[in-house]
């Protein structure tokens, strides 16, 4: 079955909170290498003008995942996870995440596009904070593979 094209402009609702936690900055932080103190000391991260430890730019995908998890398993989507690859990743922030914020994502399909026998999928994922205020928009392209 073929990506279902009517998903452009489709809106999912709002993820549950996600509550970053200081561990969870700290094991990203070391799983991607980031060198910066910031990433794994209080101290550093207070010193450089943050609440808490800053997580790395690539920490959002921890909460767009969940967005897409919606989009991949939409009954009417078409979409075979199986023969889904990440086609590109981009980040759009208005600031850095931190430990301790509690974050809602939330889903709208940008674009599909067709390729050949595969279709482009476009998804914008908006993550904000608990007072409502954007903290970064994370947009996935995933590549659906055709029939060979």
């Amino acid at each position: 079955m073929p990506v279902n094209p009517e998903l452009v402009g489709r809106t999912f609702a709002a993820t549950d909170p996600y509550l970053v936690g200081r561990e969870k900055v700290r094991e990203f932080a070391r799983a991607v290498f980031a060198t910066s103190p910031v990433n794994t000391d209080v101290e550093a991260a207070r010193a450089a003008g943050y609440a808490d430890v800053v997580a790395p730019p690539t920490f959002a995908v921890v909460v767009q995942e969940y967005t897409l998890h919606q989009l991949l398993s939409e009954p009417d989507a078409g979409i075979d996870f199986s023969r889904v690859v990440h086609g590109d990743q981009r980040f759009t922030f208005t600031r850095p995440i931190v430990a301790g914020d509690e974050l809602t994502a939330t889903l709208s399909v940008a674009s599909i596009k067709s390729l050949g026998g595969h279709s482009m999928v476009t998804a914008e994922s908006t993550i904000v904070d608990s007072a409502g205020a954007h903290v970064v928009t994370a947009t996935s392209t995933l590549v659906v593979r055709g029939d060979e």
